[in-house]
């Protein structure tokens, strides 16, 4: 069994678009096994040329971490500037523009390890606020999942998509202190 102690995270890079693709993959793939295919659709993103794009903007951002255990990637969070579809911060701000990590190895806190790292590095900028925003489809269950992490719910947002339903979001907050 995997400890919580051997989960480290490390600073990602172009190398890391194929982890952050598989990572996305595996998680579409546990979402669908539970008809929850609002959040991230019911096709893998290593075969969507969209997808792709954005994993390697990521990867190449300077933004992506990842949470590794025995040197393979079980996690990922993006950092930076908020999304073109949520409202602007009115204040400095560090955004998260991911945040997955690997089911098989679900209850080894991942996901808050993360999060505790995007909360040092908002830090380290100088900035108090920490924002992400989620799926908040089905029963919520993101937006509450985050909430126990520490973060508030404040703007309710949807993206409308051509073709396919509108995709409901929240934004949340955390202060840092």
């Amino acid at each position: 069994m995997i400890e919580r102690q051997s989960v480290t995270v490390r600073r990602g890079g172009p190398a890391d678009a194929g982890a952050v693709l598989r990572l996305l993959d595996d998680a579409t793939a546990w979402l669908v096994a539970r008809g929850r295919t609002g959040q991230w659709g019911t096709e893998p993103a290593s075969t969507d040329p969209r997808r792709i794009a954005q994993a390697d903007a990521w990867a190449g951002g300077g933004g992506l971490w990842l949470a590794v255990v025995d040197e393979r990637p079980v996690g990922a969070l993006v950092v930076g500037a908020a999304t073109e579809y949520v409202p602007p911060a009115t204040e400095p701000e560090l955004y998260v523009n991911l945040l997955v990590t690997d089911r098989a190895h679900a209850g080894l806190g991942i996901g808050g390890r993360l999060l505790a790292h995007a909360a040092d590095l908002a830090r380290e900028r100088g900035v108090g606020l920490l924002r992400v925003d989620c799926y908040a489809g089905d029963d919520r269950a993101l937006v509450g999942w985050y909430t126990r992490q520490g973060f508030t719910p404040t703007d309710p947002f949807t993206v409308e998509r051509p073709g396919r339903p509108p995709w409901p979001g929240q934004v949340l907050t955390r202060r840092l202190d």
